[in-house]
């Protein structure tokens, strides 16, 4: 009997993968075999059953349509696939037809060389049509597309229904009223935080910039630079850091806090608001705070608008060197469909990348409904360039949050020692 699925063991081949050499675009293969075996990398995640029971029901129709092929995946770990997929990229006997990657690493692994250009693919797919514009962006490199989007990750305010209640207060509907209510919080109950926040939470500090006018860079393709140092830019650095202190997030506890552990703060009951994901729902639901919380956008600077949030999330994408392409991209676009993502959500809570599908079960699921405005009001996403992963690792933002906060360096000086490092990164691989 054939399994749809094959789970292939891991740790055989990472001792390998660590010590991979420099990669080559020079990959490209010229064979387009319509029968054999396709291997396809998905992303190993907690509680990883009901994602392989989504896969395995497009696999089966899959193979079922495409007789003499069948399709073999390996579930990796997310901590060591950037090892693993360069590896990939330089070994391309060895390497999969398909894998699943983070949306920032897209214009890393183009410049690479590792992925194909499935730009005219991609236009004929019916379904991409109604793919949100962020999503398509997150495979989209100099204007060809290197993939599909797979599912969409945002972030909203979270906040204890219960404290606002007790204290009187109103949900903030400006950043402002954001900061001015953490700190009334923080007066009246001295023990909890107003709301938790992180100087390693780059992605939860990025809305305040974004709120402000602010960008994270300017520029496209090799040519970006940083934009930091603008004085919208440093109106939201401002704002973000103004909640880390004594009357609501004090520096020491909070400035080396990242993105779970303000989460986890709020889970505990830590914290009367926090900023989290879509994806943190579970974990707050098996806390304390179960039952008296509500999520909401975060608030923009006007009253009534929504703050631009991160559009995180994970891409399917075809190696160039697969000997399978057709295959490949067939089985790429089947894993990424409407009916797919749809199952993906009802197994794992992943928000879908298409419009009309995250419409569908936010009707479905109450709790997604402030996460799919989010994403219909505006979303950003990081600079597509190769030196985003350079300067992400080097935490040069958490760097110049955790200055500010620590009374160290002022905003003026701190965004402009984290613009350089930026502009750094950016020449090295224009």
């Amino acid at each position: 009997m054939k399994l749809s699925a094959r789970l292939v063991a891991v740790a055989a081949v990472l001792a390998t993968a660590a010590c991979a050499p420099q990669t080559s675009g020079n990959s490209s293969s010229d064979k387009d075999e319509k029968t054999g075996t396709l291997r396809v990398w998905l992303f190993q995640e907690v509680g990883n059953k009901p994602k392989e029971k989504a896969v395995d029901s497009v696999l089966a129709a899959f193979e079922k349509e495409h007789e003499g092929t069948d399709v073999t995946v390996e579930y990796i770990p997310v901590e060591t696939r950037a090892q693993r997929i360069k590896a990939a990229f330089n070994d391309p006997k060895s390497a999969p037809d398909l894998i699943e990657y983070g949306n920032t690493d897209t214009a890393g692994y183009v410049r690479d060389g590792g992925l194909a250009d499935v730009t005219e693919e991609f236009a004929a797919w019916d379904e991409a049509k109604d793919t949100d514009p962020t999503a398509r962006q997150s495979v989209t490199v100099d204007g060809k597309v290197y993939g599909v989007p797979y599912f969409v990750g945002v972030r909203a305010l979270y906040y204890r229904t219960d404290v606002f209640g007790e204290l009187g207060l109103d949900v903030p509907r400006t950043q402002a009223g954001l900061i001015s209510t953490a700190k009334e919080i923080h007066a009246a109950r001295p023990g909890m935080y107003g709301i938790a926040v992180g100087g390693a939470y780059t992605y939860g500090a990025m809305p305040f910039i974004w709120a402000h006018g602010g960008e994270l860079a300017t520029g496209k393709g090799g040519s970006y630079a940083s934009a930091l140092t603008t004085a919208d830019a440093r109106k939201g650095i401002e704002a973000y850091t103004s909640l880390f202190g004594d009357d609501n997030c004090p520096a020491a506890k909070c400035a080396g806090m990242g993105g779970n552990d303000t989460v986890t703060a709020f889970a505990s009951g830590k914290a009367a608001m926090a900023i989290g994901g879509d994806f943190s729902h579970a974990a707050v639901e098996a806390g304390k705070v179960r039952g008296k919380y509500a999520v909401v956008p975060l608030p923009g600077v006007e009253a009534g608008s929504i703050a631009p949030a991160f559009a995180g999330g994970n891409n399917l994408g075809v190696l160039k060197s697969t000997s399978h392409r057709t295959l490949a991209v067939d089985l790429m676009k089947r894993l990424a469909s409407k009916k797919a993502q749809g199952a993906l959500f009802d197994g794992m809570g992943f928000l879908p990348t298409f419009s009309d599908v995250r419409e569908q079960v936010a009707a479905k699921e109450p709790f997604v409904k402030p996460f799919a405005e989010t994403l219909a009001a505006d979303t950003k996403f990081v600079p597509a360039s190769p030196a985003w992963a350079q300067i992400d690792s080097s935490l040069v933002l958490p760097t110049m949050f955790q200055e500010i906060v620590s009374g160290r360096k002022s905003v003026a000086a701190a965004s402009a020692d984290a613009a350089e490092k930026m502009d750094e990164a950016f020449g090295a691989v224009g």
